[in-house]
């Protein structure tokens, strides 16, 4: 059970920093306009570093393979689930001139829906 929550608890970490990298740029635009693309690369280069850190530990410790709870299956698609659940607090807390519309609400649970079936014996 600890391994399992433990898991999860990092990849929320890790989604934090993955959601910073590729997307911050984009939200905190008027921050990095004066930075050039190559500049803005390292830097994401360098939160996606932290987003590793966090992301193999989860990944170990949530494994079968390693004695955690969960298959590679079960893993992948709740990396995918807690990916899109951070990715869509960040768009709400953040990023203004997107809206939320029902064909997001819909996708995100069919991907719900993608962890019954998947985590199903």
């Amino acid at each position: 059970m600890y391994k399992g929550i433990a898991a999860v608890a990092l990849l929320v970490v890790s989604n934090t920093f993955m959601t910073l990298a590729w997307y911050g740029q984009i939200a905190f635009k008027s921050k990095f306009e004066r930075f050039g693309l190559a500049a803005v690369v390292l830097l994401s280069w360098g939160i996606a570093l932290l987003e590793y850190c966090f992301l193999v530990p989860a990944n170990r410790l949530g494994s079968a393979s390693y004695g955690g709870p969960y298959s590679l299956w079960e893993l992948k698609v709740l990396q995918e689930v807690i990916s899109l659940t951070v990715f869509s607090v960040f768009m709400l807390l953040f990023v203004k001139s997107e809206m939320l519309r029902w064909n997001h609400v819909v996708g995100f649970l069919c991907l719900i829906l993608a962890v019954y079936f998947i985590f199903r014996k």
